[in-house]
């Protein structure tokens, strides 16, 4: 048996296109709402397998929703469609036991295996989403490291040895060792000699 769906989002060509889409798809959908107090309210009244919510409405935000069915035990799992490409949000959304977030511009892509992975009990998060946020980590994670850390990554990335780096930094062997071992501690890097070395060559302009 199909799932049940409600959705809603405050702008009326989106909502129409996903309404659209979802029936094409002979998804089962219940009703649309066009902001968060009526989207609440037919979730209360239908409890539907799903409910696929703008993250942003008036009234409520798809995260209040989320967070109001959490607190009153409601099985509904939720869906989040957004533009927001933001870590924090994605974070509250997982906090709030939040099964899917999707990106707008790539909703009627994902959707469908989104909703196929809910119903299997897997959350799904775009992986656009997940990309552009571990691209925009790393920059935040290298502000982490030392000015001396940061010189030996970028002596790393010209492939020198640790002796050599040694030589040029006027340190010993057991100090660039001991450097490396905080840079991957901070980078959260494995162990593996290559491994620093092809993070130092992939973000050498971060550096």
């Amino acid at each position: 048996m199909e799932p049940t769906l409600i959705i809603a989002d405050d702008h009326p060509l989106i909502l129409k296109g996903l309404h659209d889409f979802l029936i094409e798809k002979s998804f089962n959908v219940l009703a649309s709402a066009k902001n968060g107090k009526e989207a609440l309210a037919l979730i209360k009244a239908h409890v539907p397998d799903i409910a696929i919510l703008d993250i942003k409405m008036p009234f409520l935000t798809g995260l209040q929703i989320a967070e109001k069915c959490k607190t009153d035990n409601i099985s509904t799992r939720i869906i989040l469609i957004t533009f927001e490409k933001d870590e924090d949000l994605l974070n509250e959304a997982k906090a709030l036991d939040v099964y899917g977030y999707v990106l707008k511009e790539f909703a009627l892509e994902e959707i469908e295996n989104c909703i196929t992975s809910v119903i299997k009990d897997k959350p799904y998060f775009s992986p656009e989403l997940l990309s552009y946020i571990e691209v925009n980590d790393i920059p935040e994670k290298i502000q982490s490291l030392t000015e001396a850390e940061t010189n030996i990554l970028k002596l790393i990335a010209e492939n020198k040895t640790a002796a050599e780096i040694a030589e040029e930094l006027c340190i010993s062997v057991r100090t660039v060792e001991k450097h490396k071992s905080h840079i991957r501690a901070k980078l959260l890097l494995d162990s593996k000699s290559a491994t620093l070395y092809l993070f130092a060559k992939e973000n050498i302009e971060y550096l």
